[in-house]
C-alpha cells in the first residue's frame, strides 16, 4: 500500500523510522540500532525508493520533540486518558507504565503536523491517534488565532486488512512484542517458517463457512481471509466461494504460497541490505536533511506563533 501511495504522482510521501516511539519501552542499545537499519531496510526492499520519497529515523530530525513537548502543553489530560492503545498496552500495572507511553500519542501528532501532511495511513488500531491529532491541530489553531496554520489531516485505511491480527488469537494484534514466534509473520522469515506458521496458525473446528456473516464471527479465519485477499488482491467473497465447505488445509496450502511468493523477495532483499551499512545510513542521512528542510520550517514558525524566541545563525 506504501509502495502505490508513493507511486501515485499526486503524492510526496514521507516515511518515519520511529525510533522515539520505540523507547517509550527498555530497548537493548545495540539492538535497536540495528532495528532501525532493519526497518529502514525493509521500507526500501518492499519498493520504496529513497529517489521518489523521504525515508529518515525520527530521532535525527529534532522537530519532533520539539513540537510534541509544544503539544504536550496543547493536549487535555482528558482526552489522553481515553486512548485506549495506552490502557492495552499498561495494563493493570499503568502506575508502572513510562510517561512517555502516556504521551506518546502528542509526539505521533508532532510526526504528521511537523510536516503538515494532509493523508496519513494508519490502521484500525491507530485511528483514534489520529483523531487526537486532528483535535490536537484544531486547538492549537484556535489557541493561537491561527487558522488553517495546520491542516487537518485524513487517514488513508484500507477497510479490509486495516488491522492484521495474531495468527494465535484474532482478537489480538499481530504484534512482535508477543511471546510466540508463531503469532505473527515477520519479513525475515525463511519460506519453511512462514509455511509452519501459517499451518499451526488457529482456525476453526469446522470448515470454512459459505456466508461473510458466519466468516466474521471466527475472528482467526476472518483474520487468514483478510490476509490472504490483501495480499493477493483477490476479493474476500470470490475467497470465501472458492473454499466453503472445504476444511482449512488446502485454504492454508493456497494462502503460505502466496506470503511466501510475496515475503521471500523482500526478505532476500532485506538481508542483502544489511550488508551494506553505509548505503542504508546514507539513505537515512539524505532523507535527514529533506526532512529537515521542511520540519524545520514549521518549527520556527511555531516557536514565532507560541512566542519563544529562537536566535538565529
Amino acid at each position: 500500500n506504501f509502495v502505490d501511495l508513493q507511486n501515485n504522482k499526486d503524492n510526496k510521501c514521507i516515511f518515519c523510522v520511529v525510533d522515539l516511539h520505540a523507547i517509550t519501552v527498555m530497548q537493548d542499545p545495540m539492538e535497536l540500532k540495528n532495528n532501525i537499519r532493519e526497518t529502514a531496510a525493509a521500507f526500501i526492499a518492499s519498493g520504496i525508493d529513497p529517489k521518489k520519497s523521504i525515508i529518515f529515523n525520527q530521532s535525527s530530525i529534532p522537530a519532533h520533540a520539539e513540537l510534541a513537548w509544544i503539544f504536550n502543553c496543547v493536549t487535555r489530560m482528558g482526552w489522553l486518558s481515553r486512548m485506549t492503545q495506552f490502557k492495552d498496552k499498561a495494563g493493570k500495572d499503568k502506575e508502572n507504565a513510562s510517561s512517555g507511553l502516556f504521551i506518546y500519542p502528542n509526539l505521533m501528532a508532532a510526526d504528521i503536523l511537523v510536516y503538515k501532511a494532509t493523508h496519513v495511513p494508519v490502521g484500525n488500531d491507530q485511528k483514534q491517534h489520529l483523531e487526537l491529532t486532528r483535535d490536537i491541530a484544531q486547538k492549537f489553531n484556535r489557541d493561537f488565532d491561527c487558522e488553517k496554520f495546520f491542516p487537518i489531516p485524513e487517514p488513508i485505511i484500507d477497510k479490509d486488512i486495516s488491522r492484521i491480527m495474531s495468527l494465535k488469537d484474532g482478537n489480538q494484534k499481530m504484534s512482535k512484542s508477543d511471546s510466540s514466534e508463531y503469532s505473527r509473520i515477520s519479513l525475515l522469515d525463511e519460506s519453511d517458517e512462514i509455511i509452519k506458521k501459517i499451518r499451526k496458525a488457529k482456525t476453526a473446528d469446522n470448515v470454512m463457512p459459505e456466508k461473510m456473516e458466519e466468516i466474521i464471527k471466527l475472528d482467526e479465519v476472518n483474520n487468514l481471509l483478510n490476509i490472504y485477499s490483501g495480499f493477493s488482491g483477490t476479493d474476500k467473497q470470490l475467497l470465501i466461494d472458492q473454499y466453503k465447505g472445504q476444511n482449512f488445509s488446502n485454504f492454508k496450502s493456497d494462502l503460505s504460497d502466496v506470503l511466501v511468493e510475496k515475503i521471500n523477495p523482500i526478505t532476500m532483499e532485506i538481508k542483502k541490505l544489511m550488508e551494506e551499512k553505509e548505503y542504508i545510513l546514507n539513505v537515512l542521512l539524505e532523507g535527514q536533511n529533506k526532512a529537515n528542510e521542511v520540519a524545520q520550517k514549521t518549527i520556527n514558525d511555531v516557536y514565532d506563533i507560541v512566542g519563544l524566541l529562537r536566535n538565529e545563525t
